[in-house]
């Protein structure tokens, strides 16, 4: 009895105090990143966290927009061209009108990738 009690409560204890990865910790660092226009910081990331850019770009979105667009919008020249070099060209083409509204040098690069 005495031991099951404490298999219980070791189980607990582990349980609890166990590291939680969630997915929403990836797209806030991914949209901070993008947003502060630091490329170095986000392939170091995405690397630490063995993700790819592709994987992630149908789940993660910030302020409702997909991180091309995203990156267009806030102006992050070298996250956006890092991004579009790493997006499927699908994805592109399906966001470019969007990103070439919101950024003519993104949307220049993207026009690029797509043709």
């Amino acid at each position: 009895m005495k031991q099951v009690f404490l298999t219980i409560l070791i189980a607990t204890f582990v349980l609890i105090n166990a590291p939680k990865a969630q997915a929403n910790d990836v797209s806030v660092r991914v949209c901070e990143y993008v947003k502060a226009n630091d490329k170095k910081r986000l392939r170091s990331y995405l690397k630490d966290q063995k993700i790819k850019v592709k994987v992630i770009f149908e789940s993660v979105g910030c302020d409702g927009d997909n991180i091309l667009v995203f990156a267009a919008k806030n102006n992050s020249l070298e996250v956006g061209e890092f991004l579009i070099g790493k997006t499927p060209k699908s994805d592109v083409e399906a966001s470019l009108d969007a990103i070439k509204a919101a950024s003519a040098h993104l949307g220049e690069v993207a026009s690029k990738r797509v043709n």
